[in-house]
């Protein structure tokens, strides 16, 4: 098993029974719980507060809040009043956030790298109790601070990690972050691409790979059925693989079945179009890029993120018992 494991939580859950899970990974060792949002449906920070409220050890992190809905000051306003309620346990995960989305809420994402920069400057700054005045193209603030009054003053401990895709991204992420969030739904051999980026951003921070924390969010079916986890996870899978198949390409997916997903999705994808797709990819694709199959498989593909230069994988429930997950993985 891994020295270091996580745990994703998305919406399929109530937050009640997410803090349940929550507690459950502290008890077997988990080091950290990642909270997703994405889509327009679970804010981040809710469940982020009562998983931190709710556990005594494991560390909270999002995965990844969005960096244009929520300016710099209150992205560290945020972070502090989470790192209240669990002191040198909060994470701070970020992303750019994506369209369609953003275009329909009336954000134009221009310019993504200068933008990522100048809010983890700023945030980086204020939640290290500095008085800040930046004046960038995106952040602009003028001679200001976390205006502690009665709580803790000073620095806070709150690490920043990038949720990076792209590799100019990756490359901003190895320059001014503390860690990276690898993506899900990528095979381990699109990570040898990624880590070269990201080396080459630490170079120009004077820094190496290894100062640069690497969990990797991966998809996780599991079931004493092999044949239900794999299924399981191929409905995700086949939307993925007609949304993002320049992704797809890069971990070693075949263009022939990428055109003939592609004949069958539109965007947005309809129930049939997903069912008819499904029958055309198969079990070996589902399991390139996901943990699927047995406990035992599930544990072997894990295997192959951390040899591939994952730290730490980040483990997303598709099956219907996340605590059998939970256990399979398990720290002494």
């Amino acid at each position: 098993m891994p020295g270091r494991v996580a745990l994703y939580l998305q919406d399929a859950h109530p937050i009640s029974d997410g803090i349940q899970y929550v507690r459950y990974a502290e008890e077997k060792g988990f080091e950290a719980v990642w909270q997703a949002e994405s889509r327009l449906v679970r804010d981040a920070i809710v469940p982020m507060a009562a998983f931190a409220a709710t556990t005594n050890r494991i560390k909270v992190g999002s995965g990844v809040i969005n960096n244009w809905t929520r300016n710099a000051a209150l992205i560290a306003a945020t972070y502090l009043t989470l790192d209240d309620l669990a002191p040198d346990r909060v994470i701070l995960g970020i992303g750019a956030w994506w369209d369609p989305l953003a275009k329909n809420v009336g954000i134009e994402r221009r310019k993504p790298l200068v933008a990522m920069r100048e809010t983890v400057t700023v945030a980086r700054k204020l939640l290290a109790a500095e008085r800040v005045t930046f004046h960038g193209e995106f952040v602009n603030v003028t001679d200001i601070q976390l205006d502690v009054v009665h709580g803790r003053k000073g620095p806070r401990n709150v690490p920043i990690y990038i949720g990076a895709t792209g590799m100019q991204m990756m490359e901003l992420t190895g320059e001014i972050a503390d860690g990276v969030v690898l993506n899900y739904l990528v095979s381990p051999k699109y990570n040898a691409g990624a880590l070269e980026h990201l080396e080459a951003g630490a170079k120009r921070a004077g820094r190496k790979l290894e100062d640069i924390d690497r969990p990797q969010l991966v998809v996780c079916s599991m079931d004493t059925d092999r044949k239900k986890a794999l299924d399981g996870a191929r409905r995700l899978v086949t939307q993925y693989l007609g949304q993002q198949p320049h992704i797809m390409r890069a971990s070693g997916v075949s263009q022939e079945l990428l055109d003939e997903i592609n004949k069958v999705l539109t965007w947005p994808a309809t129930e049939e179009e997903i069912e008819q797709a499904m029958t055309l990819v198969p079990d070996d694709v589902v399991q390139l890029i996901t943990a699927s199959g047995t406990p035992e498989e599930c544990r072997r593909k894990v295997d192959e993120y951390l040899q591939a230069g994952a730290t730490c994988p980040i483990l997303y429930p598709l099956g219907d018992d996340v605590r059998m997950m939970i256990d399979a993985f398990a720290v002494e």
